[in-house]
């Protein structure tokens, strides 16, 4: 396919020591400027992976399709500063179904841009993309899963991971994750549903340990992850014992409370503001022209939340069009507390 791209970077899955805490690769959510977010609210060591939101390599390998998906792998220099400062890994996440557009996306990868390794989508179950054959859907196409999982090895030395689930319309763990752990991926994150579940019912961590049980028994070098439903650092620790997996990387977690990584800290109501009003001057500054400010309403939630007035404060920022307008609405409600705590006081 072409000559191999050596960059002698760390394969950190190979080197890591004790449970791996991972943020998992969400589309329209983990961009470079939500990765900044976490990372700024995270406490050092509490996260050592991010991942990219998923890119099309049919996409990337499109002369017009390129242009349209490679804002994907856009990396901020102050997100790249934190990555260096926190010791944090950047994996790029990539899917598709012809293992040519994997080797030439991968090599862009390696040769092109700063992300530490690479990771494989077998596990996105969405219908449009899964009528492709793609993500989930190569699970029932596992001769093929394993080409695109060589194409990306010999495209580049990066470190390389695999996203998937436990089966398509039926739980497979066994003939699936087999054929995983016998591939040339360092490591493989399983989702404990099946395709057909989507986000829905819960996630299946016996299966998740089974896939433990079948790493040790075929492939002991593999790390492996667990994936659905935990909720808070403490949940993955257990999970880490009870399971045996090498660590946790969690998706909707992060919506439930930003501070995941900073699992003893309870953040003020002038601190959710804050945080929320430097997500959106980010994502502003980042995005303006490009991605409609639509995508970032559904953040405001994660925010303004476990405080009086955070309903009605919601209700205003969701028809906002524009950080000016936010930045307004944040500063007349820290206002208005303000003068509320003060009359209270002088009662």
């Amino acid at each position: 396919m072409g000559d191999r791209i050596i960059v002698n970077k760390a394969n950190y899955w190979k080197e890591s020591e004790g449970p791996i805490w991972a943020l998992a690769p969400m589309e329209d959510v983990t961009d470079t400027v939500f990765r900044e977010v976490v990372m700024r609210l995270s406490s050092p060591g509490n996260l050592h992976l991010l991942f990219s939101e998923f890119l099309s390599t049919d996409g990337f390998c499109h002369p017009v399709g390129k242009d349209k998906v490679v804002h994907r792998f856009h990396i901020n220099e102050s997100e790249l500063e934190l990555v260096k400062r926190h010791n944090v890994k950047l994996v790029a996440q990539i899917w598709g179904t012809d293992p040519e557009k994997f080797y030439k996306t991968a090599q862009y990868i390696a040769n092109e841009t700063v992300f530490d390794g690479i990771d494989i989508n077998m596990g996105c179950p969405m219908k449009n993309i899964i009528k492709k054959g793609a993500c989930s859907a190569l699970i029932n196409t596992p001769e093929l899963a394993r080409e695109i999982i060589t194409a990306v090895h010999e495209a580049s030395d990066l470190p390389l991971s695999v996203k998937t689930r436990v089966g398509f319309k039926s739980v497979v763990t066994e003939s699936w994750i087999s054929n995983l752990l016998q591939s040339e991926a360092d490591a493989v994150i399983v989702h404990g549903r099946i395709q057909k579940m989507m986000s829905e019912g819960e996630a299946d961590w016996n299966e998740i340990g089974k896939s433990v049980q079948l790493r040790d028994q075929i492939n002991p070098d593999i790390k492996l992850l667990g994936n659905g439903d935990v909720m808070s650092i403490e949940e993955s620790l257990d999970k880490v014992m009870e399971y045996g997996v090498d660590g946790v990387m969690i998706g909707r977690g992060i919506f439930h409370n930003p501070w995941f990584y900073n699992p003893a800290y309870s953040p003020s109501m002038e601190e959710r503001v804050e945080a929320l009003r430097m997500h959106s001057s980010l994502y502003s500054e980042t995005w303006k022209g490009i991605k409609p400010w639509a995508i970032l309403k559904r953040f405001f939630k994660i925010y303004t939340n476990s405080f009086p007035g955070a309903v009605q404060l919601r209700a205003q920022l969701m028809e906002t069009n524009g950080f000016d307008e936010v930045e307004k609405i944040l500063s007349d409600f820290l206002k208005q507390q303000e003068q509320r705590r003060l009359a209270k006081e002088s009662e």
